[in-house]
This record gives C-alpha cells, structure tokens and sequence, in this order.
C-alpha cells in the first residue's frame, strides 16, 4: 500500500512534472509508464502490469496521472474536442429494470412518457436550427414497440433533416429490434444503416462481466450478445463508442478486463471512436439503496480510469472522453489533466445521468465548453461524431505553436 493522497494532492497534481515525480514511484510502476510513455503504445505492457497501474494509490497513483498527461500531449496535442449535439431520449418506458437506472419508469407510472415519430423529428430540427450536428437518440425498451420502431425513427429524423447525424439506439436496443423483427443481426442492422444510422453510441456495457452484469440488471444483454452486437456493426461500417461504468460493484480487475478487451475489438475492426468513462451516479438508484454499491466513485477513482484508459489504450483508441454529465466543473477539468482529450456533446436534453442524481445540468453550450477548455489551458475545437472534422474555438495568437501542436485523431 502507498501512501494516503490528501486530496489537494490529488486536485493540484497537474503542477507536477514527470521527472520530478518519476523517483518516487515504485520500480515497477515506473518501468510499467516509461515503456507506455517510449513506445506511446499500450499494447506494450503486459496483463500483470495493466492490474498494477490499475490498483496504484499514494505517488504511484501521481505518477500515473502525470503520465497519461504526458502520453495525451504526445497522442492527441493540446485540442479538447466536443460535439454540438442534442439528446433525445423517446420514452422513459421499459421493462429492463436495471438496479443502477432511475430514469426508467414502468408502463403505469404517472410521469411515463413516449415521443411520437413527428415530435422526435421535431426535436432533431430545434436542434439543427441552432447548430447540433448530432442527436443521439437512446429510451426505455417497452412492452408492444412496433416492430420497425427504430428503423421509423430514424426516417423520421433524416426525412427532416437529411444531414443530422443519427448516434441512435444501444446494444441492448438493437438486441430488442432483432428480438421484434425476426430478423438476423446482420440483416436488421444493415436495415437501419440503409435507412439513417451513422454510429452506434456503445452503452449498455456498464461492466462486461456476467457476473457483476447479474448483480446490476439480470434481464440485460450478456457481455457476448453486446461484443457481437458491435463487432457486426463494426464490420458493417457502423462506428461505435465504447463506455465502462465505474463506482458501483466493480474493482480495477474488472477495468483492466474490459479496456483490453475494447483493444482486442479495436485491433480487429478499428471501429471504436473514442473511450468514455461513466462515474455510477449513485443518489437515486435501487442498486444504491439496496446496499449492493458503493456510494459513487471516489475522486482517485474518476482521475484514475481516465489515466488508466489513456495508457493502456494509446496507439489503439486515442480519444478519451470526460462524461460532463456525471462530473462537476472541477472534475471535469481535471479529469482533462489526466488524460482526457474531449468533453463529449453538448446534449441539450440529457435526462439519465440527471434522473439518477447527477448536478452538472442537462446542457453545455459551446460557449461554456470553450470557457472551461480554456480555463484547462487547453485550445477548444468543435468536432463531428466521428472526429473527422474540427473547427478550432480560439485565435491561434493566444498560443505558441507549441500549445497549438496537434496529433492525429485515431
């Protein structure tokens, strides 16, 4: 065991350099980051020393934050990226009864809603008309949907507005439209390709562990049913996040399994775009109150996966993603300094993370995330969904060409 961090040590660990923290360190937390940081790849370190930066606390824990700096700045130069997108979220009706979910409701409640197709076309032109270049569209799985559901939604939106980009519909719920239709996997999701599907956003993952998933949501799909899901959608030309939700029952075993196992899909379609990390919001939840979790992640925790993530996926996925949402202003921003190199959507419209508890508000205008971009003393740049287009936020002047350097998007 290391040392207790005090935790200014852990909100003022950015002034740190990494040759001046690097003496402190253990020999083999050292050795571990030196060989990430010379080979900036993560496929360089063994299992063993990934369950090692994993479980690191006291200067080791400092060392890998300063590290993942460190490799950030090499991978993905001193731009924080985010997308001008909006949130549509359809119904909160669903059958799922995920323990960690307060935002679901059942099909009797008094606050059960669904959008028809014409009001979630509706919300995808506001949202045009002020700038969104993306909705992303997710809700409850009820009872009776039409079977062609998803795929009418999608029509709906492009119909409005040809060029919005659809991020539409989870593992989970592609699992349901095969189950509704009929059809083979393959086949559905080609039907929803050929008629507005862009990306897929990689949720339902929360842990990919059918053990811990047992605990969190029986009726979920297995840690299989979610990888076949995306490597088909990979194969198909569907780009996809990939997500882990941390802070619950979890331990660093379960992420170390997971960020590898996302390196492995990675090497095989290169079809992730970016990693997001997503701190369980505690407040509201039945897992929470049935004493199964903890009470959310600790801040060594959320600086921690952020870190963890930037290391042991560098060279393979180089977009690591702060959930906003889950976070506080501080905590994003600091989470920004331990590797983190985008702040995600500007949402609009989030209501998950806020029904469970969460305080960070349902909307960040770009204005905002470029005042806290820069307030990190980093250069804002509004990107697409799939970072294949950025349109730098700050005059060039405010910079030296050094701050200003920029690495390829992966």
């Amino acid at each position: 065991m290391g040392r207790a961090l005090a935790q200014s040590e852990l909100e003022n660990f950015s002034s740190l350099e990494w040759t001046g923290i690097a003496p402190s360190l253990t020999s083999a937390v050292r050795a571990a980051l030196e060989e990430a940081l010379t080979t900036q790849d993560g496929a360089a370190l063994s299992r063993e020393q990934c369950r090692l930066l994993a479980n690191c606390d006291g200067d080791d824990l400092l060392g890998l934050l300063v590290a993942a700096n460190e490799l950030r700045t090499e991978l993905s130069g001193n731009l924080v990226t985010y997308v001008v997108n909006r949130n549509i979220n359809f119904t909160n009706i669903c059958f799922v009864g995920c323990k960690f979910c307060a935002f679901s409701r059942g099909p009797r409640e008094h606050d059960t809603y669904f959008l028809s197709l014409d009001q979630v076309a509706q919300k995808a032109v506001e949202a045009w008309e002020i700038g969104a270049t993306e909705v992303c569209i997710q809700g409850g799985l009820p009872h009776d949907l039409p079977p062609f559901y998803y795929r009418d939604i999608l029509r709906a939106v492009k119909d409005a507005v040809p060029k919005m980009h659809c991020h539409a519909f989870s593992p989970m719920e592609i699992v349901y439209g095969v189950e509704l239709t009929g059809m083979p996997l393959t086949d559905y999701l080609q039907m929803l390709r050929d008629n507005g599907l862009d990306t897929l956003p990689g949720t339902a993952a929360e842990i990919l562990d059918d053990e811990v998933r047992a605990i969190l949501s029986r009726n979920k799909l297995s840690t299989r049913q979610w990888q076949n899901v995306i490597t088909t959608a990979h194969r198909l030309g569907i780009r996809s996040t990939s997500t882990l939700m941390y802070g619950h029952v979890e331990t660093p075993e379960h992420w170390v399994n997971q960020i590898l196992m996302f390196r492995e899909i990675q090497q095989q379609t290169g079809g992730f775009t970016e990693f997001v990390p997503l701190g369980f919001v505690h407040q509201n939840t039945l897992l929470f109150k049935q004493g199964l979790a903890r009470s959310g992640p600790s801040l060594a925790e959320h600086l921690k996966i952020h870190a963890l993530a930037r290391i042991l996926l560098a060279g393979s996925i180089n977009n690591i993603q702060v959930s906003w949402v889950k976070l506080n202003r501080k905590l994003s921003q600091l989470c920004l300094q331990a590797g983190a190199n985008d702040y995600g959507g500007t949402l609009m419209e989030e209501n998950i993370s806020r029904e469970a508890g969460a305080t960070a508000g349902q909307y960040t205008s770009p204005e905002e995330f470029q005042s806290l971009i820069l307030e990190a003393g980093r250069i804002p740049a509004e990107r697409n969904t799939t970072y294949s287009r950025l349109h730098v936020k700050a005059r060039p002047e405010n910079f030296t060409s050094e701050e200003a350097l920029t690495s390829e998007f992966a």
